[in-house]
């Protein structure tokens, strides 16, 4: 069980566990044993503070009141359960967030006289702002936790969707909309990391299926409610509704969110027993004693090995970008998420543009079209947590190394050139309009296993460098995701909805090779890397 919780899928930099395994750090400025003062008097001695350290008082008996600073692992569930609401509540508002504006297109179009492409330059800019943020902000939540960034960034998300909605120009909502996303971005995010926080690695394939399954169901519920209000009330209602339900998640979070980041409560906690102690031996220094007696103090390794902030963010910088072009692995894996994402957002733009010239659908139905996207996640949500299920329950082992994740990939990946083909050749009015709406579901699927594979593997491979593999990956996804949306249109006119779509089909084909090559060769190929191959010799 101990090894199992070790071989934590989320990155290790944002897991509480790896502090608790440096036990020989010693204290910069101390040594373990007394040292002699000036005035005769000892020093205090100094240990590593872990969750498992059994102080010299007992807890809220005769020392501090402890019970703030507990291990998330230890979190009663229904703590652990509002924290993960709450985060996954956060990351669908993100997602929502994205996908509502591109429902706006035709009203906003005739009112600022731009250009479908220009249009989308508002999706390009919000994942611009997706793909950057976390690079300045994620540093932050090393050194001072998850919360103060969490309510930040939200902050940050709500001022920005108040400028989409009062702003009157086309640059303004541009502007509006890149700090939507760089806000939307770190609200967003930081949830796979405040799951790996609470969960042990084997209790957290449900939490993540769950996470994901809003950050993509979100994308799909944004289109197709808005569409619903677009045609009922003005404009500026599709940001407003998002405000008053932000404002009121933001105000949830202020009373209820907790912070979860083990390294933090393990610093905060050993301040406050060093204060204790401290003013213990102030007590005794003006009794009657000559000699106050000389007690433990209690530092936290992570707090011995810290960074600055200026370093960590040079890191948060470079170190994503030397992974994509050193680690084949986290190349392709990126490559083949990326893709996946642009024909996500590319979406936001295509099926209201094929709905309507073939279908003659209005706004209202355009949006309604979407829902087979929700449907699709849903579907592949209770696939995700299931099928692990079945797995441990008839192959036990299967699950040992990372490759082992990636079986059900291989095959459900699929599903996403199945479903391009099968939307871009039923896309005609002689087809019935739910005929590719299924297939839009299908390739939703795909997408979503994609999405948690990639996530899963890079996480099992890399262990404490995962952080820097996933924000590669991230920031690649992202900022494809606002490409495509530049080009579909035209992409689509020019060479016909069968063509278009066969074509992204027969590229998504081609990446599918890539989970393949890693159940067969993933082995060999991560003993050829170094990053991967130490990593691979220090969890053995």
């Amino acid at each position: 069980m101990a090894n199992r919780q070790e071989r934590s899928r989320s990155p290790s930099v944002e897991s509480n566990r790896e502090i608790e395994s440096i036990h020989s750090i010693r204290h910069p400025a101390h040594d373990d044993h007394r040292v002699h003062g000036g005035d005769g008097q000892e020093s205090p001695r100094y240990e590593i503070l872990t969750f498992e350290t059994i102080l010299p008082f007992r807890d809220q008996a005769d020392g501090p009141n402890l019970k703030n600073y507990v291990s998330p692992f230890k979190w009663p569930q229904t703590r652990k359960l509002i924290c993960m609401v709450l985060s996954c509540v956060a990351t669908f508002l993100a997602a929502y967030s994205a996908g509502s504006y591109s429902i706006l297109a035709e009203p906003l179009q005739a009112k600022w006289n731009v250009s479908s492409t220009a249009y989308a330059l508002g999706l390009t800019t919000w994942c611009v702002g997706f793909a950057c943020s976390p690079m300045f902000l994620a540093p932050l939540s090393e050194l001072n936790g998850r919360r103060p960034v969490f309510l930040f960034s939200g902050f940050m998300f709500f001022v920005a969707q108040i400028g989409c909605a009062v702003t009157d120009s086309f640059a303004g909502m541009l502007v509006a909309r890149f700090f939507v996303g760089a806000g939307a971005s770190t609200f967003a995010t930081m949830v796979g990391g405040v799951i790996s926080d609470v969960y042990h690695a084997e209790h957290r394939n449900a939490p993540m299926a769950i996470y994901s399954a809003s950050a993509l169901a979100g994308t799909g519920f944004g289109p197709m409610l808005c569409g619903f209000m677009v045609e009922r009330v003005h404009w500026t209602w599709i940001f407003w509704h998002q405000i008053i339900v932000l404002g009121i998640t933001m105000v949830a979070m202020v009373i209820l969110f907790k912070e979860t980041r083990g390294s933090v409560l393990l610093s905060r906690k050993a301040t406050k027993i060093n204060k204790y102690l401290d003013s213990l031996e102030a007590q005794e220094s003006t009794s009657e004693k000559t000699q106050p007696s000389t007690s433990t103090r209690y530092t936290v390794a992570a707090d011995a090995s810290r960074h600055s902030l200026a370093h960590l963010l040079y890191l948060s910088l470079t170190t994503p970008f030397k992974f994509l072009l050193t680690e084949p692995v986290v190349f392709f894996f990126s490559l083949w998420a990326a893709f996946a994402w642009g024909v996500l957002y590319m979406q936001l733009n295509v099926l209201p543009l094929v709905f309507s010239t073939n279908h003659n659908f209005t706004i209202e139905e355009q949006g309604a079209v979407f829902a087979s996207l929700i449907i699709g996640v849903l579907i592949a949500v209770v696939l995700s947590i299931y099928q692990e299920k079945l797995a441990k329950r008839w192959r036990p082992k299967l699950l040992d190394n990372p490759e082992g994740r990636l079986y059900f990939a291989c095959l459900e990946a699929a599903l996403l050139p199945i479903g391009l083909f099968w939307f871009g050749w039923t896309s005609y009015g002689r087809f019935h309009w739910i005929v590719p709406c299924l297939g839009i579901g299908c390739a939703m699927m795909g997408i979503f296993s994609i999405y948690l594979a990639v996530f899963n593997y890079l996480a099992d491979v890399y262990h404490r460098y995962a952080s820097s593999a996933l924000a590669c990956q991230s920031f690649c996804r992202n900022i494809l995701g606002g490409v495509f949306p530049l080009f579909s249109q035209i992409m689509f006119r020019r060479l016909g909805f069968p063509a278009a779509s066969s074509l992204l089909g027969g590229v998504a084909a081609l990446l599918t090779v890539v989970p393949w090559v890693l159940v067969f060769k993933g082995e060999k190929i991560r003993a050829r890397s170094k990053v991967a191959s130490e990593v691979m010799n220090v969890h053995r």
